[in-house]
């Protein structure tokens, strides 16, 4: 198979790995740190190296869920589900970020601006409910300054520092 520009990078990244199975996850999250996500092309790139079916990988990644299958969104949105934020109505914030947001857990906005993911805990229970965004903490949320946020991120398309 020719290597095009597009597939020499994902190449690269592989080629530093012996071509073994028990090298499989670390070219994932090798591949995954490099691009955002794991794209079908790097899944059959990989699959191509190690020889191994890409049915099988997509297994491995879809069961790990450190691993993303769809590019992240600018803004990349993770609710905390963990016990604290669930008491103080993590849940109802999800649901209110669904709907303001148009996607569900997983998915990213058509206009590529925002990510929806849920994590187990953020490890910030004292200002529960919570939610991390591009690495940043958000505390104390309720619908109406989840809704302030979203509308500030959507206008700059970006989260302030």
């Amino acid at each position: 198979m020719e290597t095009t520009q597009q597939t020499r990078p994902i190449d690269e990244v592989i080629a530093k790995y012996p071509k073994a199975r028990e090298h499989l996850i670390s070219i994932l999250q090798e591949v995954q740190a490099e691009y955002g996500f794991l794209s079908t092309e790097s899944i059959n790139r990989i699959s191509s190296y190690l020889n191994l079916p890409s049915s099988k990988i997509f297994g491995v990644a879809t069961f790990y869920n450190q691993f993303k299958l769809n590019a992240p969104g600018r803004i990349q949105v993770a609710i905390c589900r963990g016990t604290a934020c669930h008491v103080k109505g993590s849940l109802n914030l999800l649901d209110s970020c669904r709907q303001l947001l148009g996607i569900e857990v997983g998915q990213t906005s058509k206009d590529g601006l925002f990510s929806l993911e849920t994590v187990a805990c953020l490890g910030c229970c004292s200002i529960a409910p919570a939610m991390m965004v591009n690495g940043q903490f958000f505390g104390r949320l309720d619908k109406k300054k989840l809704e302030y946020l979203i509308e500030t991120w959507r206008a700059s398309g970006r989260v302030e520092e």
